[in-house]
C-alpha cells in the first residue's frame, strides 16, 4: 500500500473577490489535535489587510443594497445549494479539525439550514415595521 504525501494547506484572505496573501506575510499555524502535527496555515491579516477589506465591503455595499430583497434571498438560496453540493468536503474539513463524523454532519446541516432560514427572511423586511413591542399588543 502506498502512502500519499500530505501537503499543508495555506488559506488566503478573500478580499474584493480575490484570494490574496497577507500584506505582512505572517501566518498562523493550526495543529491537528489528534496527530499533534501542524496541519493548516491561515493568513494573519494586518491593519492594511483589514483596511482593504473594509474599503472593498463599503464599495460592494452600494451594489448589494441596490438589489431587490427578492434577489438577495435568491443569492442566499444559491449559496445554500452550493454548500449542499459540497457538504462532503466541509464534513471532511471539520473531521480534520477534530470533530467526530456525527458532529461534522450535524454542523454542516445546521449551517445550510441557517442560510436557508435567512434567505427566507431576506424579502420579509416588513417585519421590521410590524409590532415587535410587547406593550403595543391589544390589552385584553
Amino acid at each position: 500500500m502506498t502512502q500519499s504525501l500530505y501537503i499543508n494547506k495555506t488559506y488566503k484572505l478573500y478580499i474584493d473577490g480575490k484570494f490574496l496573501r497577507t500584506e505582512s506575510g505572517r501566518y498562523i499555524k493550526w495543529t491537528d489535535p489528534k496527530k499533534n502535527m501542524p496541519n493548516i496555515n491561515f493568513c494573519r491579516g494586518s491593519r492594511k489587510d483589514f483596511r482593504n477589506a473594509v474599503v472593498a465591503a463599503r464599495s460592494a455595499f452600494k451594489a448589494w443594497s441596490g438589489r431587490s430583497a427578492y434577489n438577495r434571498g435568491q443569492i442566499f438560496y444559491r449559496i445554500a445549494e452550493m454548500l449542499e453540493g459540497r457538504k462532503e468536503q466541509f464534513k471532511s474539513e471539520l473531521i480534520l479539525q477534530g470533530f467526530t463524523k456525527k458532529q461534522s454532519e450535524k454542523e454542516v446541516a445546521l449551517s445550510i439550514n441557517r442560510i436557508v432560514y435567512f434567505a427566507g427572511w431576506a424579502d420579509k423586511y416588513q417585519q421590521l415595521f410590524s409590532r415587535v413591542n410587547p406593550f403595543s399588543l391589544p390589552i385584553l
